[in-house]
């Protein structure tokens, strides 16, 4: 298998397995029933250090798509836009910053920054689309961003960052990198391998 049938190959498995997390239980968040966690973004976070930037935006437009029409169809065009834009945020600023700094250091401030990122720009976008999709008064969507919105996009972007960070290692070594398992049990393999020292 060439380098490019691979990627694309590790691309597709990603975005599936994005689609079947959303289908685990989805624990609400307090006080606004329509917030639900999913760990859908982690596979892309995964994808987007391993691939780059553009490599992530990629598998969040397939991986939204597909999600808006099977497992997430009642949200429809707008919890494919709102996706869109709260992971492409994400990835970008996470993987941007990884690929500058490609460090442990450099996925933490990539993964921190990212959060941010998402939790800033999802306000922006809840205040102007949420009300021409849900008929909702502005009014109302502005009340609900601060005590509400924000705090869910922190644990959410928070909770995918810290969990992506963890698997990545392994990740990359065994399924994108294709080293055998083996070698890891020998201890030839070290984190500074992955992440850089």
């Amino acid at each position: 298998m060439n380098a490019r049938t691979k990627k694309l190959t590790v691309m597709a498995m990603l975005v599936a397995i994005s689609v079947v997390l959303l289908y685990l239980p989805r624990p609400m968040f307090p006080g606004a029933h329509f917030l639900e966690y999913d760990p859908a973004d982690i596979p892309i976070l995964i994808g987007a250090f391993a691939y780059g930037p553009v490599a992530g935006v990629v598998l969040t437009v397939i991986a939204s798509l597909i999600q808006g029409f099977t497992v997430s169809a009642p949200s429809g065009l707008y919890g494919i836009i709102m996706h869109i834009i709260a992971t492409a945020t994400l990835v970008l600023v996470a993987s941007g910053i990884y690929r500058i700094k490609h460090t442990r250091v450099g996925a933490v401030i990539g993964l921190v920054c990212g959060t941010l990122a998402m939790s800033g720009i999802m306000l922006v976008a809840n205040h102007f689309i949420t009300p021409f999709f849900m008929g909702a008064p502005v009014e109302v969507v502005d009340a609900m961003l601060l005590p509400a919105i924000l705090p869910f996009n922190l644990i959410k972007a928070g909770v995918n960052s810290v969990v992506a960070f963890l698997v990545y290692q392994r990740v990359s070594r065994h399924i994108i990198h294709g080293e055998p398992v083996e070698k890891e049990l020998d201890g030839v393999t070290r984190d500074s391998e992955v992440y850089g020292k």
